[in-house]
């Protein structure tokens, strides 16, 4: 059973700068998406769904192909019996649904996706856990599109609950006439103190700037990682990575959304923080695991001032957030 897919025509499509980042053999990037329902999954209404609106997407139906030094994306006819997989469990035989789910999302990063086949591929697990009676495993490259595309994508093959054939809608912004108060105010100041808030504004920037570069230059020459246990021995990052998960309510992140007056994003990112903070103050790995004397230590014996070197890809999107289901996916 196969479907062809719509394409970048017969010479294809080059591949963005971003795509040729994401397959470098040292930033070779993957998605994993993980969906749990509230039933079994039907894969033939899986692959009826996807030939109505995965499909017609050209990064999910092109595969790479590499014509002298440099690679396009080609149209292809993608076999979905490849793409959608549905493992053969004995779910009596498991004593750990959840655990099982687990191993099996860790050891699909153990194997590449085929390159001479588009870079996707959906596993299908019949299984019942703790949170859902079965889970859908999308893995993807990250070549195929950003987190908000590949969520807009997402958005646009769903349907409304309500209505079968209708679109979902995204809900509307509300005006709140006190923050449109706030922001007349505002205006006001910053057309007195406009001048002088850029000119401060500048001078900070710049300042920025040259500790960021002395920094910069400072880390390449000698600087080193501070040592915490997520740094680990050398050669740690090519260790195979087990993935656990854990489920928060939505209820309470938007209470903590609608206190703070912030987005979803700011409560997530807060609490993740949070969380690596909490980890890497805790007393038990204080003193007795790092010889670094860059990691200062307060009253407490919590670990301060702990330098990170790290490399940031920042996605800068023309419009925010996600799409509405109507809109035109752009990986």
């Amino acid at each position: 059973m196969s479907s062809t897919g719509g394409g970048g025509g017969g010479g294809g499509k080059p591949m963005s700068p971003a795509s040729k980042l994401f397959h470098s053999p040292n930033f070779n990037c993957h998605v994993i998406a993980v969906l749990g329902c509230k039933t079994s999954i039907n894969p033939e209404v899986i692959k009826e769904g996807f030939r109505q609106s995965i499909l017609k997407h050209s990064r999910f139906s092109s595969k790479l192909v590499k014509k002298g030094r440099k690679t396009r994306w080609i149209s292809t006819t993608v076999d979905l019996d490849s793409h959608v997989i549905v493992p053969e469990i004995n779910s009596s035989e498991i004593e750990f649904p959840d655990r099982f789910v687990e191993d099996y999302i860790s050891n699909c990063t153990k194997t590449p996706l085929d390159i001479a086949k588009p870079r996707w591929e959906l596993h299908l697990i019949n299984i019942k856990t703790s949170d859902a009676d079965s889970i859908a495993v999308l893995r993807m490259h990250h070549s195929l599109g950003d987190g908000a595309s590949l969520l807009s994508l997402l958005i646009a093959s769903t349907r409304k609950s309500s209505d079968p054939n209708a679109l979902p809608t995204m809900p509307a912004l509300k005006k709140n006439d006190e923050n449109q108060k706030r922001g007349a105010s505002r205006s006001f100041l910053m057309l007195l103190f406009g001048p002088l808030m850029a000119l401060w504004w500048g001078l900070m920037l710049m300042w920025h700037t040259f500790v960021d570069l002395v920094m910069f230059a400072l880390t390449f020459l000698f600087l080193k990682d501070t040592w915490t246990p997520l740094k680990g021995a050398p050669g740690v990052e090519l260790n195979t990575k087990r993935y656990v998960h854990r489920i928060v309510s939505m209820d309470d992140i938007k209470l903590l959304k609608k206190a703070m007056n912030a987005t979803i994003n700011d409560v997530l990112l807060g609490i993740t923080q949070a969380g690596i903070t909490r980890y890497l103050n805790r007393q038990e790995f204080v003193g007795a695991n790092t010889n670094d004397s860059s990691a200062k230590k307060g009253s407490s014996g919590v670990l301060k001032n702990i330098r990170l070197r790290a490399a940031i890809l920042v996605n800068i999107r023309p419009v925010a957030g996600i799409q509405s289901g109507s809109g035109k996916y752009d990986g």
